[in-house]
C-alpha cells in the first residue's frame, strides 16, 4: 500500500493542472503575436447573438504584453465569478449533506443487506452511484465508498477490483450522462445560453444505456472471478475483509432517512423551477443553499456545524473553482487580442472536412483529449464552451449537441487518465496499479465511446435542442 501511495504522489506531483494551465496562458499570449486577429459579422436570432459564417475578415490585432499575462488572471477570475460562486455554494451544500452522515448510512445499509445477495449487489449499488454521479457530480467522494465496497466484494468471493469498479464505473456513467449534474451540464448550458437542464429526456435514455453497459461489464467479470478465483489478480483476497463487513450496521437513523428525502425533494423542486419557472444558476444556487441548511438542521447539526461544513464542502472545490478562473484567463487573452473568431474560423474549416453528421463527434474527440490537461468538469466547460457554442452555430450542430459532446468527453476519459486525482487515489487505496486498471477498463472505455458516438450522431440527426 505504501509503495502504491508513494507512486500516486509522484505521478500527481509530476502533472499539476495549475502548472499546465499557466503554461497554456503563456502559450495563448505567445499566439497573439502569431495568429492574425479576425472578426465575424454577428446577428441576433431569437434573442441570442449568433455568428454569420460568411462574414469573416482579418483585422488589426493587439498582442498581449508581459504584464497583461498576469493581470488577465484577475480578469478571468472576475469573468468566471458567477460560475465560480455557483460551484462553491453547491459544493458547500453537499458538504453539509455529507456531514449529516445520511449518504454514508445509506450506502452502508445497502452494503450489509446485499452482503448475502451477491447477484443483486452489483446492479443495486451501481445504480446508487450512477444516480449520485448524475445528480450531484460524485467523483472525489467515491474514495470514501471504495473503502467499504472493496472489502465487501472480497468477502463475497469477488476481488477488490470488483468493489472498486462498482463504485468507479457506476459514478462514471452517471457523471458522463449528467442528467442533472450542476457542475457539468448546468455550467455548460449556462455558458451556451441554453435553458438550464434542458434536453433532460435524451440524457435519461443515455443514462440507462450507459448504466446497463457498465453493470453488464462488471457483472461479467465478477462472475468469472467467483467461478475461478485464481484469475482474481487485481487486489486479491485480503485477511479481515469479512470482519470489516460484520462490523457495519444495517440500520439507518430516522434523521438520515429524512435528510435523504429532503435531498430528493430538492431535485423535484429544482426540476419544477427550471422547467416551469425558467430558473438559471442564480436561483439554483439559492435553492441548494436553502436545502443545505434544512438538511443540516434535520441531521441535528448546530448552526455553527452547518456553517463549518458548508465551508469545508466549498473548500474541497476551491481547486476546481480556480481552474474555472484560469480557463477564463485564456479566453480573456484571446478576446482582447481578437483571436477567438480566427480560431473559430479555422476550426470550422477543419470540421467542414468531416461529414455533417460527424461534426459533433469531432467535438467529442477533442473534449476526450482535453480532459488529460484539464481534469475538471466545470473547468473544462468554462474553457471550451465559449468556443464550442458559436462553433456549433457555424457547423449546423445544435448547441445542446455541443454540450452533450463536452459532457461525454469529459466524463468518459475520467476512467483512464492519470491526471484524474480521485482515480489515482482510489487505485492506491485498493492496491491496483494504474497500468493493470487501464488494461482491465479499456474495453469498457471503447464500449462507452461507441455509445457516445452513436448518441451524438442521433442528436445531430434529430437536431437535439431546443437549439
Amino acid at each position: 500500500m505504501k509503495s502504491s501511495t508513494d507512486k500516486h504522489k509522484k505521478e500527481k506531483n509530476g502533472i499539476n493542472v495549475f502548472v499546465l494551465l499557466f503554461c497554456l496562458i503563456i502559450l495563448s499570449a505567445v499566439l497573439t503575436y502569431i495568429i492574425p486577429a479576425g472578426e465575424f459579422g454577428r446577428t441576433e436570432v431569437d434573442g441570442r447573438e449568433v455568428i454569420q459564417p460568411d462574414q469573416f475578415s482579418f483585422v488589426e490585432g493587439q498582442p498581449t504584453g508581459f504584464l497583461d499575462i498576469f493581470s488577465n488572471i484577475h480578469s478571468g477570475m472576475v469573468n468566471g465569478s458567477a460560475i465560480i460562486f455557483f460551484v462553491l455554494i453547491v459544493g458547500g451544500s453537499f458538504g453539509v449533506l455529507s456531514a449529516t452522515g445520511a449518504l454514508d448510512a445509506f450506502i452502508t445499509m445497502l452494503s450489509v443487506k446485499m452482503a448475502h445477495r451477491g447477484k443483486l449487489l452489483i446492479p443495486v449499488l451501481m445504480f446508487f452511484f450512477a444516480c449520485a454521479g448524475s445528480l450531484m457530480g460524485m467523483s472525489d467522494e467515491t474514495i470514501v465508498y471504495i473503502g467499504i465496497l472493496a472489502p465487501l466484494a472480497v468477502a463475497l468471493g469477488f476481488d477488490a477490483l470488483t468493489g472498486f469498479a462498482i463504485v468507479t464505473l457506476g459514478a462514471s456513467v452517471g457523471f458522463s450522462s449528467a442528467v442533472m449534474n450542476p457542475f457539468t451540464v448546468g455550467i455548460a448550458q449556462e455558458i451556451a445560453g441554453l435553458p438550464t437542464f434542458s434536453g433532460i429526456f435524451f440524457r435519461i435514455v443515455l443514462f440507462i444505456v450507459l448504466y446497463v453497459a457498465a453493470v453488464w461489464y462488471v457483472y461479467r467479470y465478477a462472475g468469472k472471478v467467483q467461478k475461478n478465483p485464481s484469475i482474481a489478480l487485481y487486489g486479491n483476497y485480503q485477511p479481515g475483509a469479512q470482519d470489516a463487513i460484520e462490523n457495519l450496521s444495517s440500520k439507518m437513523a430516522t434523521r438520515h432517512k429524512l435528510v435523504l428525502l429532503v435531498f430528493l425533494l430538492n431535485f423535484v423542486v429544482l426540476m419544477y423551477g427550471v422547467i416551469k419557472m425558467g430558473w438559471y444558476i442564480t436561483e439554483i444556487a439559492g435553492l441548494f443553499l436553502l436545502f443545505g441548511v434544512i438538511m443540516g438542521l434535520i441531521g441535528k447539526l448546530t448552526p455553527s456545524q452547518i456553517a463549518d461544513n458548508f465551508i469545508k464542502g466549498a473548500g474541497q472545490l476551491i481547486g476546481g473553482a480556480l481552474i474555472i478562473g484560469l480557463a477564463q484567463t485564456i479566453l480573456v487573452t484571446f478576446k482582447d487580442a481578437q483571436l477567438m473568431d480566427t480560431i473559430l474560423y479555422y476550426t470550422a474549416g477543419a470540421l467542414d472536412t468531416l461529414p455533417a453528421a460527424l461534426n459533433a463527434v469531432g467535438m467529442f474527440i477533442f473534449q476526450l483529449g482535453l480532459n488529460f490537461l484539464v481534469p475538471s468538469g466545470s473547468g473544462q466547460a468554462a474553457l471550451t464552451m465559449p468556443i464550442m457554442a458559436p462553433l456549433a452555430d457555424m457547423t449546423d450542430v445544435t448547441r445542446q449537441t455541443a454540450v452533450l459532446a463536452y459532457q461525454l468527453g469529459d466524463g468518459m476519459s475520467n476512467l483512464i487518465f492519470p491526471t484524474v486525482s480521485f482515480l489515482m487515489a482510489g487505485l492506491a487505496m485498493v492496491g491496483i496499479s494504474w497500468t493493470k486498471w487501464v488494461k482491465w477498463v479499456f474495453p469498457f472505455m471503447l464500449i462507452q465511446v461507441t455509445i457516445g458516438i452513436i448518441a451524438l450522431v442521433i442528436a445531430q440527426l434529430i437536431q437535439y435542442g431546443p437549439f
